[in-house]
């Protein structure tokens, strides 16, 4: 075949492509296109035309295509050549997978590690974007903790790449995403709050928890934010924030006593006092509220199960103190 015939030739398929691409038997003139390419000698863009078919056809429709691109790497390329084939074609399967259900976690995971170890940080960061894209389609539960899942696995990504202006946006638009209303997930919240730290951001890492607080308030919260206060040396806030957790849980035995253990360790003897005395008085009267006979069944000093743990401390805070408070715990 002549120049001048190969490029009309070439030309013919090109308009082809444009016009019937979409066509169901579009198989046969990908191959067909592919296939004069190889015979004109022209193996990079036979090779170039292979994928650019692969990445447009069905899987279900393009089993004779797949044969041939891998006969032709075989033929024309050395192992690094067949590893690509391989790679491009695990790649077709999982683009068919998330295209017939967008909402298949694990096979965008299978596609996210697929282009992780072609080690292509573009094509990571479009499928990781496509993926976290498809927000779960129902408000419930289990869709969205391996959605929540997913974008973790994103930002892991987005950190090692040092975007941090992206690793932000990626967890605001997710917390802007769940229905807090109906669940949340302490993690994701506590995971963007340590995010801002590790930026130096205490102002946006404080308006996270508090954000937390009003929206989806739960225990790994109110301590993660109790412990970061503690460490930068914020006692007052320490105090807010117990309170909040009070207000939030009255019952929580935890919350008092280390509300008051925090109080000893400053030697603040009346104010641990204080807490623990209101804590006693607070959770027996909401027990009694719910069954006033319930003292009267008690056998006379047994303690409620739900106290017993603070009575334990408050022994312990009498005998820390040299006995001096003995009058307080048999008061109590």
């Amino acid at each position: 075949m002549k120049n001048g015939e190969i490029v009309q030739a070439r030309n013919v398929y090109e308009r082809a492509v444009e016009k019937l691409a979409d066509e169901e038997d579009a198989e046969q003139l990908f191959v067909a296109f592919a296939e004069f390419e190889e015979r004109c000698k022209k193996m990079e863009r036979a090779r170039c035309f292979y994928k650019f078919a692969l990445d447009h056809i069905p899987k279900d429709s393009a089993k004779d295509l797949y044969r041939k691109f891998m006969a032709f790497e075989k033929q024309y390329r050395d192992k690094e050549g067949i590893e690509d084939a391989i790679v491009g074609k695990r790649r077709f399967q999982y683009k068919d997978e998330v295209r017939k259900n967008p909402w298949n976690c694990d096979a965008w995971f299978d596609y996210i590690r697929l282009e992780e170890s072609v080690g292509n940080k573009g094509r990571i960061r479009e499928v990781s974007e496509r993926a976290i894209a498809n927000v779960p389609p129902a408000e419930e539960k289990r869709y969205w903790q391996r959605y929540v899942y997913l974008i973790n696995y994103d930002l892991y990504e987005e950190l090692d790449a040092g975007d941090m202006e992206r690793t932000r946006d990626v967890y605001r638009e997710c917390l802007k995403l769940i229905p807090h209303e109906k669940f949340s997930f302490a993690k994701i919240w506590l995971l963007a709050a340590q995010f801002e730290i590790s930026q130096f951001n205490l102002k946006g890492a404080r308006q996270i928890l508090g954000n937390a607080f009003g929206k989806a308030p739960k225990d790994n919260i109110f301590k993660k934010y109790i412990e970061i206060e503690l460490q930068l040396g914020n006692i007052n806030r320490c105090r807010k924030l117990y309170e909040k957790y009070l207000e939030w849980a009255p019952e929580n035995c935890y919350a008092w006593s280390k509300y008051a253990e925090l109080e000893r360790s400053l030697a603040e003897t009346e104010r641990a006092r204080a807490i623990f005395e209101l804590a006693i008085l607070d959770i027996w009267r909401r027990d009694w509220w719910r069954d006033p006979n319930l003292y009267w069944r008690l056998p006379r000093g047994k303690p409620i199960g739900r106290t017993e743990n603070l009575i334990l401390e408050i022994s312990w805070f009498r005998e820390s103190m040299g006995n001096k408070d003995s009058a307080f715990a048999e008061d109590v």
